[in-house]
């Protein structure tokens, strides 16, 4: 898919308010939809899997997944598989090619408990969910929450490795969800902004706003978000029951301001320097949608924050 850079443009000046909405109601139709199917499986299985890379808006996707079936009556609840990393072991634990622990590798999880749940909850058993500290790297001594599922109740589990076929294999009925930012921005018929940079300015805004992050540090890890989608999330995104596309065509101009302030901030020979400077000037060829015309539970909220007051 494609959005015409020229029609983002007029509606960014025309109605910016009304433009924004008007994407959020697209991506909600898509969450309708996977609701929808998620309902004909019930009879297979309790369990949803979501799975996406890095930026696909994984977190509040799942949320309105529970929302959207909690409003018909089904209560759903929500698992992050990050909780079921393992504690780091030095010995161990994957590593990158430089030797760096690799968060991105799915034997980073604790395969065989998750499998376990998964089981455990199809069969009307009681689990209590692991909690993990990334900052120790480690799993809590402490339970985050305890599931079990009553009669007509699902959970989604969300996380990058959701449909590897470590789990998928071995649950093939749980309802298989991917999506991703997946839209290229044309002018005139040719590509002036890729979709491969919506996900990586969303990181930057994101990691920027919540961790605190420069854009140094984003893309000293990008490589290897970027090798680990290739070998453990894209190779198994067909197996999905449903795939959609959470570009919104709005928001780059919902971005803009801070993405230009962190992407003009670049120190040069930083990791991948080129290819931050290149989006510059491509993100510069959007206007500008200002925080009071998105609304406060828009899926870009994930990245640029909550409303300000």
């Amino acid at each position: 898919m494609a959005y015409r850079l020229e029609d983002i443009n007029f509606k960014t000046i025309a109605d910016p308010a009304g433009f924004a909405a008007e994407c959020d109601a697209a991506y909600q139709e898509k969450v309708v939809h996977a609701a929808d199917l998620i309902c004909d499986n019930r009879k297979n299985s309790p369990i949803i899997l979501l799975s996406g890379p890095s930026g696909s808006g994984k977190t509040t996707t799942a949320h309105k997944v529970v929302e959207e079936l909690e409003r018909r009556g089904i209560r759903t609840h929500y698992v992050g598989m990050d909780d079921y990393y393992n504690t780091y072991n030095p010995e161990t634990s994957p590593k990158t090619p430089e030797g760096d622990p690799d968060y991105e590798s799915p034997y980073c999880l604790d395969i065989e408990l998750l499998n376990q749940h998964f089981t455990d909850l199809s069969e009307g058993k009681a689990i209590q969910i692991p909690s993990y500290d990334f900052a120790s790297s480690t799993r809590r001594a402490e339970p985050s929450d305890e599931i079990c599922l009553g009669k007509d109740e699902m959970v989604i589990f969300e996380g990058i490795h959701g449909l590897n076929d470590m789990f998928t294999l071995r649950h093939p009925e749980a309802f298989k969800l991917h999506i991703a930012a997946n839209s290229d921005v044309e002018f005139h018929g040719k590509v002036v902004f890729k979709r491969t940079w919506f996900r990586l300015v969303r990181r930057l805004v994101r990691d920027y706003n919540f961790r605190g992050a420069g854009p140094d540090e984003t893309m000293g890890m990008w490589a290897n978000v970027r090798r680990g989608e290739k070998l453990y999330i894209t190779p198994f995104k067909n197996k999905a029951n449903f795939q959609f596309d959470t570009s919104l065509a709005f928001e780059l101009a919902a971005m803009n301001t801070t993405a230009t302030k962190l992407l003009s901030s670049v120190p040069e020979g930083i990791e991948r320097f080129d290819e931050l400077r290149s989006i510059l000037p491509a993100i510069q060829l959007f206007g500008h949608i200002e925080d009071k015309d998105i609304a406060a539970d828009s899926l870009i909220r994930e990245f640029i924050g909550p409303k300000q007051s």
